[in-house]
């Protein structure tokens, strides 16, 4: 089984390209984080976790979703995590949290796919996106191939930089930078509170028919990139920034595939 996180799309479609390789069922972790249900099964032998990369890891509430699910023991976990430049020396934390779960880790894979964390970083024109969406190819079917046969991917490069990225870096980013205190909206709002269905943490609520963020955001960019009167900004460093989404993100998940 296939299980994805996504706030943008990236993570959506590249669970969807390995779906097309491998067959396997796919599951929405965000439907699952915003229900509050957690995974329960023992039937599983084999996972691919599709996550985008948060600060050089894997996001924190997907991790806290891992850890709280029931899945077997000596699952084969895989890991192929979205990013706009790198990933760091995340697989030396799946590494970690592989062992705590008692999963075989099963390799963890850097895809490059269009830069979307507006909070902080250019986001590319649709054309640059698409470039990128197409160079990724190779990759997402390399890994996908090695999935479908049961091999363990090959080791991205762990060094220095990466691991003060993954470590130091990623622990001082959280309590500084990952909260909602910025998000705003304009006179543009049509109050259609997608913004508040999108979200996986439920922590928007429409209030006199305008979104309000409460205390429980990870910065997953869903709300703003899905505002389909681009009423959403983030302080001024969302203010002329393309509100980047991936043009294929339902790509064989819309089909009957997921789960």
């Amino acid at each position: 089984m296939i299980f994805y996180f996504s706030g943008t799309g990236n993570s959506a479609y590249a669970a969807s390209q390995i779906g097309e390789k491998t067959g396997d069922q796919i599951c929405s972790i965000n439907e699952r984080i915003k229900a509050h249900r957690f995974y329960s099964g023992r039937e599983l032998e084999t996972a691919v976790f599709v996550v985008p990369t948060y600060a050089w890891r894997i996001p924190r509430l997907v991790e806290q979703w891992i850890r709280k699910s029931d899945f077997s023991s000596g699952l084969k976990a895989y890991f192929v995590m979205t990013c706009g430049d790198g990933i760091g020396n995340a697989p030396k934390y799946i590494r970690k949290l592989c062992r705590e779960k008692d999963f075989v880790y099963m390799g963890c894979a850097q895809v490059i796919m269009p830069e979307n964390y507006l909070a902080m970083f250019p986001v590319p024109s649709e054309e640059e996106a698409c470039r990128i969406i197409q160079d990724s190819q190779e990759k997402l079917q390399e890994t996908a191939k090695r999935i479908a046969e049961g091999k363990e991917l090959k080791p991205e490069k762990e060094n220095m930089a990466g691991a003060v990225c993954s470590g130091p870096i990623n622990g001082i980013f959280y309590p500084l930078f990952v909260h909602a205190g910025k998000f705003n909206v304009d006179n543009t709002c049509i109050s259609c509170g997608k913004c508040a269905k999108v979200c996986p943490l439920d922590n928007i609520r429409l209030v006199k028919g305008r979104p309000e963020w409460g205390k429980k955001c990870t910065h997953c960019m869903a709300c703003i990139t899905q505002c389909p009167a681009k009423a959403i900004e983030y302080g001024k460093k969302s203010l002329g920034k393309p509100r980047y989404r991936c043009p294929y993100e339902n790509r064989n998940i819309e089909s009957g595939k997921s789960l």
